[in-house]
């Protein structure tokens, strides 16, 4: 799905980064072109600075959106989730960060929070990347404790684990 959106602005990577900007964030755009984030509007100038490209590029992009019909559905309903990543820091939280080769590979979550279960480690968030919406998918597990070292080799030795980070 992210390659076919894409595929759509192929003609302008700035109005590609808009698109990028909205689904990585989760921001919708309303019936008047509008960004928003649930009620709140988030001005094109702000979208533009932050990914440096003319305010006209997001307009333009808005409106792209709200004439093409699969668009419009799309990023009239996406949303974002609160995520305790950035946070994860501040409240002494532990972040881990999967790379898979192929994210459609069924099982993936099951398998590494299963993992964590075993081991009677709560998790407090998992966020995972639609592979539909993002090059390269990851998988985040928040926990409130560190993870063992030897936890951390079997999931590195799982087959579809690519990489793993530790935050």
């Amino acid at each position: 799905m992210f390659d076919e959106i894409m595929r759509k602005f192929e003609d302008s990577p700035s109005q590609q980064a808009v698109i990028r900007l909205l689904l990585e964030r989760g921001f919708s755009v309303n019936d008047e072109g509008r960004v928003v984030s649930g009620g709140i509007e988030i001005p094109n100038t702000g979208i533009a600075r932050e990914i440096d490209v003319d305010r006209r590029v997001v307009d333009a992009t808005t409106d792209a959106i709200l004439a093409d019909d699969e668009l419009r559905r799309i990023f009239q309903n996406i949303s974002a989730i609160p995520s305790l990543m950035d946070l994860a820091p501040v409240l002494n939280l532990n972040v881990l960060t999967v790379r898979v080769g192929d994210a459609d590979q069924p099982g993936i979550v099951a398998e590494i929070t299963g993992m964590l279960a075993d081991r009677d480690i709560s998790i407090r968030q998992t966020i995972s990347e639609d592979p539909e919406f993002t090059d390269e998918p990851k998988l985040y597990i928040i926990t409130d404790e560190p993870l063992p070292g030897e936890l951390l080799n079997e999931i590195r030795a799982l087959e579809f684990v690519r990489k793993i980070e530790l935050e």
